[in-house]
């Protein structure tokens, strides 16, 4: 089980996250969010994580020039990208800047989850996440959930990460449901909007392990 803690913004919480066994940390480009940081921010987060955890830049329909700001100053290591993004647009941010790509996906409805088979021959990784709803400022982060049963049991071509209205409550839930291995959680893990709860990114991490643990040993 890997679990990424999205919308690092302070020291407090990339430590906290780091210390409870995060595999990614996000860090969140956009103005409109309770957690977006600067580029001086994210650089001077980002200098700290210790190797073997993933620095993910998440940016929302970025043109190149803020995207470049980003790479020059930020040492990254996935490029995450939740807007509307086309295949072309993924595949040439890829090449471009020579980085894993994550591309995010809404859904709400089974139909959503055709885009994945579109998106999968030039991203890396894909992040399943709940569609925002219309005339929402944020494309996630919203606290809200789909039906997970819409992905139980199904398998890609390519890593896949769960993310959407994730708590400490549901996160195992959420993992015996779908099978996911990988999760991502940002306002789950807050006691106010853009405020990480170290204890809640602890408790969240456990649940999700250990229900990861148990399906495994359940298969045998």
């Amino acid at each position: 089980m890997r679990v990424k803690i999205c919308g690092i913004n302070s020291a407090g919480a990339r430590d906290a996250a780091v210390d409870a066994g995060a595999a990614y940390l996000g860090f969140v480009f956009f103005a409109k969010s309770p957690r977006n940081v600067t580029v001086d921010q994210a650089a001077a987060l980002a200098a700290e994580v210790p190797p073997g955890i993933a620095k993910v830049a998440l940016t929302v329909n970025a043109d190149d020039a803020t995207l470049d700001a980003i790479m020059d100053r930020v040492p990254l290591d996935m490029l995450q990208l939740h807007g509307s993004e086309d295949p072309r647009r993924v595949a040439i941010l890829r090449a471009r800047y020579g980085l894993p790509v994550m591309k995010a996906v809404g859904v709400r409805e089974e139909a959503d989850l055709a885009a994945i088979a579109t998106y999968a021959p030039v991203c890396d990784q894909v992040l399943v996440d709940a569609k925002a709803p219309k005339g929402a400022d944020l494309p996630g982060g919203n606290g809200l959930a789909f039906d997970w049963r819409l992905v139980a049991g199904r398998r890609w071509a390519l890593p896949w990460m769960l993310a959407g209205g994730l708590t400490p409550a549901n996160a195992a839930e959420a993992v015996r449901l779908t099978g996911a291995r990988q999760l991502d959680v940002s306002s789950g893990v807050e006691s106010a909007p853009g405020v990480k709860d170290p204890a809640l990114i602890r408790t969240f991490i456990a649940a999700a392990t250990g229900a990861a643990a148990g399906a495994a040993e359940a298969k045998g």
